[in-house]
């Protein structure tokens, strides 16, 4: 009988597991002594389960740096096939990427799909923890699909290609956020004593009438009717103007102003709302405009006589605005999906479905206990392959047919080549890796911020404390982390967030690095600076000094109940979005084609740009539907 073909990689492979079987050369140090092929991954590789610093981790940025600011290497040819398509970046959006060039070119098509990280999926990143057998889950990046009943025609029909089911998930899942209201938890804000003078929880925020929660808060008698006025006083603070007029006038203060200047409350009255809306722009409110906070229904805009926005007056984007390709439908919908692991859930059915020997199972239930097999990913019989641990530092045209992609990998740098490639990574990446590029679209491509982020999970013994405390969530205006939070109680098959508070759970907690005073796209730069800066040790003091403070009054005691750490940091978190206080007005609130994101993402050749950033939204649908077009660009222009 005849052996079956190998590939020079499977040779190689075979030849060198064979020779470190029986040795005590560790994987690693094999890959070094070009034993083993530098992209196969060790039987035991399963970064979900890694704990510590992650998100951007340590090896997944520095070769981008170097590139960045000039080095260079000289690339081995893989002697891999020459790829069809060729993607950089394993995000959502280039994982969406894949799913499309096959739908359209078909199942035959050979696609590389290459990742700086050890773990495929970008921002939408699992967070994985064991404790007595069971498994707990946490978003360790993207966690939320927004509205998805709104979802564009193409982003929606992705979803429903890889085995999202809305309706099964939300009849056992509509009591996500309800079951713990039903057990009588409420929504809490803590207040340290380094900006308000004593550490106090007061139990009731978000759920209790101001005057009633105010009372209990460690704030002056002036601060505490000054918020009191601001949410029930009824009048017009912007008198002899008409609707238009104050939209302007709105657009270009911020509510900080707003509230100091224009409602003359005390400027304490801000830390009440400084930091709650962290988790969507990464600023205080001194970057975020009053227009905005009106629209979302924050305080002090009763008496201002503003009609809502008809859906008609607002364009059809992806996230905040999606859902406008129908008018009926575009301020209605569904809530949001929330999966135990985010938006990473997501990333592994896009997985299944280009590479379906790496994720067992079939549905989006199972998707969430299944154990993926990153041998599997860069197989060489795969159709498409995902190759990790490697930075992308040139993309070059070396014909009017053919790319060449070159990328390092433990150190070295290799090439391959394909027909075409899609650019999923960051814009602020895409320069100092295509020298091709014009400088017009450089410039755009250079001109967002993306904004620095911590998601934190923390593994605790039990969350009886919460349920003394009677809490299930926290605002900390003056922390380290503003938002802490128990975990969402959900359901996915055999996966089931804890509903006994004596069993473990995870607890959320988030933090932002921000640069009060500057433009939003400078507080993000000197914020990811700062974020890079900061060790772990760090993120752990803070983790255990606020959870003690919060909940040792009832009976958290954090050397016995901390089971497990991850912190996520993201120093390029969410994408840009336009801002009227610092970019002109028809940038946010117009799809003007003189907008960077659009100028940015022009197709270059036989490459083309796809990302969230090409969209200016931060927003799982935006990734998806920048990948359809980037891909259909492709293909028209073939």
């Amino acid at each position: 009988m005849k052996n079956p073909k190998l590939s020079r990689r499977d040779f190689v492979n075979g030849c060198a597991l064979s020779m470190v079987a029986g040795s005590s050369i560790s994987p690693l140090e094999a890959v070094a002594q070009d034993l083993l092929d530098p992209a196969a991954l060790p039987a035991d590789y399963y970064p979900p389960t890694k704990t510590g610093l992650r998100g951007s981790h340590e090896g997944s940025f520095e070769a981008a740096h170097e590139a960045r600011d000039g080095k260079s290497w000289t690339a081995v040819d893989t002697g891999d096939r020459v790829y069809d398509l060729v993607v950089v970046g394993g995000g959502l959006s280039g994982l969406s990427a894949a799913h499309f060039y096959r739908k359209q070119v078909g199942p035959d098509a050979k696609i590389l799909i290459i990742d700086n990280h050890d773990d495929f999926g970008g921002h939408a990143k699992r967070n994985e923890f064991w404790h007595d057998g069971r498994m707990h889950l946490v978003n360790g990046g993207t966690l939320n699909v927004e509205a998805p009943s709104q979802y564009s025609t193409v982003s929606a029909g992705l979803l429903w290609d890889i085995g999202v089911d809305r309706t099964r998930y939300f009849e056992k899942n509509q009591k996500m956020w309800s079951r713990y209201s039903d057990m009588g938890l409420k929504g809490s804000m803590f207040f340290d004593k380094e900006t308000f003078g004593e550490d106090k929880l007061v139990v009731g925020y978000g759920d209790l009438p101001i005057g009633d929660f105010i009372k209990n808060a460690p704030l002056s008698d002036e601060v505490k009717l000054d918020a009191i006025r601001l949410y029930e006083e009824k009048k017009d603070y912007l008198p002899g103007l008409n609707a238009a007029e104050k939209r302007r006038t709105l657009t270009r203060m911020s509510y900080r102003d707003y509230i100091v200047n224009i409602v003359e409350c005390h400027e304490d009255v801000v830390q009440l709302f400084d930091s709650s809306l962290l988790g969507i722009f990464v600023t205080g409110m001194d970057a975020v405009p009053a227009i905005y906070c009106q629209e979302m229904g924050y305080p002090g805009f009763a008496g201002l006589n503003l009609d809502e926005i008809s859906p008609n007056q607002l364009a059809h984007e992806p996230g905040g605005q999606h859902g406008r390709e129908n008018t009926e439908r575009a301020q209605s919908g569904d809530p949001d999906m929330y999966f135990p692991d985010g938006n990473a859930t997501i990333a592994r059915l896009l997985v299944r479905s280009l590479i379906p020997d790496a994720v067992p199972g079939g549905s989006m239930e199972d998707v969430v206990s299944a154990r993926v097999d990153y041998s599997m990913l860069d197989h060489d019989d795969n159709n498409v392959r995902i190759r990790l641990n490697s930075t992308v530092i040139d993309v070059a045209h070396e014909n009017d047919q053919q790319v060449e992609t070159k990328y390092v990998l433990g150190g070295s740098a290799y090439s391959v080549k394909s027909k075409a490639v899609v650019m999923a990574c960051w814009n602020s990446v895409i320069p100092h890796i295509c020298r091709e590029v014009p400088d017009m679209q450089r410039e755009a491509l250079l001109y967002g911020a993306k904004s620095p982020l911590v998601y934190t999970g923390v593994l605790v013994s039990n969350w009886q404390p919460w349920v003394d405390a009677g809490i299930s969530r926290v605002t900390a205006p003056g922390g380290y982390h503003p938002s802490i939070g128990l975990q969402p109680s959900l359901e996915m098959g055999e996966y089931q967030t804890a509903r006994d508070p004596a069993e473990p759970i995870v607890v959320r907690m988030s933090c932002y690095f921000t640069e009060p005073g500057l433009s939003r796209r400078e507080q993000h730069r000197v914020g990811r600076n700062r974020m890079l800066t900061t060790p772990f040790s760090t993120f752990e003091h803070h983790i255990r000094d606020q959870l003690s403070r919060v909940l040792g009054p009832t009976g958290f005691d954090d050397e016995r109940d901390i089971l497990g750490i991850t912190v996520n940091r993201w120093p390029h978190g969410y994408t840009y979005s336009y801002n009227p206080l610092f970019d002109p007005e028809e940038w946010a609130f117009t799809t003007t084609p003189d907008r960077p994101a659009i100028v940015g993402r022009q197709r270059i050749g036989r490459i083309a740009i796809a990302n969230a950033d090409a969209a200016a939204s931060p927003h799982t649908d935006a990734a998806i539907s920048e990948a359809y077009r980037a891909v259909t660009e492709l293909i028209e222009s073939a």
